[in-house]
């Protein structure tokens, strides 16, 4: 992938300026990768020259340096282009930053010498600077007269050369230091094996863990459910046992409630039907005439003295409208015209065939016994139908067997 220059661009942009400044003391600029990205930062910056430049040089990592240095010649400033790969970085890092040296020698723009180095004998300073004198060209001297060519000037110097001499301790170390550095990531690779094994190792003994924690917890929960339930049945059957024995010795107290509540209804209704007998005996004793010799002569046609009329029966409750209804009936009697003689047995004994429409009905509110044929008996909420309202005290009806007959009219009541 390309470098990117732009994520940090105006702090590289100015360190570039300060170091090609000369009225600036910033003679050095160190630049680097943020981490294993292509971006570069602003590593380092100083006024200390080379020497100074060379130990912020890190070796486990790829740098670039731009340094500003006079030359020794002709003392006007020249500029050196550092290319730093350290011996600790990675070969694939290493073929990845070797596309990035063209791009950053285009940004650094105006270097006299470019240096690739992997170590520290590459940047001596003193090696530097003089590459950077071979680089400047004819040796110039303003404040010296040059001598005269005939002029003996002495044993010459020795002829400067490109030529070093192979050192075997450096290629040594060197090579140690490759091995060294191989060995420390087969070391760390190894390293962060063990520590993965490690980690799936107790991950795998954590989630057993916790699926036996949770097995046994879900037997506990298990057995308390069910310990819970034989409890709560062992309490029903407790309680229903409980229930049977209170309703075993409730009921001999239930019932003999039951017999006494029945004894005495027995006992108030005997009393009341013995009270009704009474009352119903004193009314006929207080008849004056007999209620069928009344109605023979009515049935005749002959109007009875009022000495021979009945007395009103006994006063007891009765409705309001019964004096306007017996009154109403009463005056409808006497206006019949008079009919031939009817046997006794058929004025006195109709079928409930033969009267097809129930008519006028009333409830009955004691009880009553009939003193003869000419009368009905009826017990309590019986219903007579087919009322003749012939007195004012005494009707005619239809008892519940059918039979037909006389009645005392404050028995009863309209419906």
């Amino acid at each position: 992938m390309a470098v990117n220059l732009s994520k940090n661009g105006p702090a590289l942009t100015a360190a570039f300026k300060e170091v090609v400044d000369e009225k600036s003391n910033t003679n050095w600029a160190l630049f680097t990768y943020e981490g294993n990205s292509n971006d570069i930062r602003l590593a380092e910056k100083g006024d200390g020259g080379l020497e100074e430049l060379v130990e912020e040089l890190n070796s486990g990592k790829v740098m670039y340096a731009f340094c500003r240095v006079q030359d020794p010649n002709s003392g006007l400033p020249k500029y050196v282009l550092i290319n730093w790969t350290g011996e600790g970085v990675k070969d694939a890092r290493k073929g990845i930053c070797a596309n990035h040296v063209s791009s950053m020698a285009n940004f650094l723009k105006g270097a006299h010498v470019t240096i690739n180095a992997r170590g520290d004998e590459d940047v001596e300073p003193e090696a530097i600077m003089q590459k950077v004198a071979k680089a400047s060209g004819a040796n110039y001297s303003f404040h010296k007269e040059a001598p005269s060519r005939f002029q003996d000037s002495g044993p010459q110097g020795p002829v400067g050369s490109v030529y070093q001499k192979t050192n075997a301790m450096s290629e040594i170390k060197k090579t140690n230091k490759d091995n060294f550095w191989a060995q420390a990531e087969k070391e760390e690779e190894k390293r962060r094996q063990e520590e993965r094994h490690k980690a799936d190792e107790e991950r795998q003994k954590m989630e057993k863990e916790r699926k036996d924690r949770e097995a046994k917890e879900a037997m506990q929960r298990d057995k308390r459910d069910k310990e819970r339930a034989t409890q709560i049945d062992q309490q029903k059957k407790y309680q229903q046992q409980q229930d049977t024995e209170s309703k075993d010795q409730e009921k001999p107290r239930v019932e003999q409630q039951e017999e006494n509540q029945a004894a005495e209804k027995k006992a108030v209704k005997r009393g009341e039907s013995v009270e009704k007998v009474n009352e119903a005996a004193s009314l006929i004793s207080q008849r004056a005439v007999n209620p069928r010799e009344m109605f023979k002569q009515r049935e005749r046609g002959i109007t009875p003295s009022d000495s021979d009329v009945p007395s009103a029966a006994p006063a007891s409750p009765q409705p309001e409208e019964a004096p306007a209804a017996n009154s109403y009936v009463q005056e409808t009697a006497y206006e019949k015209p008079a009919q031939p003689p009817v046997e006794e047995n058929n004025l006195y004994e109709v079928t409930p065939d033969e009267t097809p429409d129930r008519g006028t009905c009333a409830r009955a509110l004691y009880d009553y016994q009939a003193a003869d044929d000419t009368e009905i008996s009826f017990d309590p909420d019986d219903m007579i139908t087919g009322i003749e309202m012939i007195d004012e005290g005494w009707w005619r009806g239809f008892s519940p067997d059918g039979h037909f007959g006389m009645f005392p009219a404050n028995y009863v009541e309209l419906i």
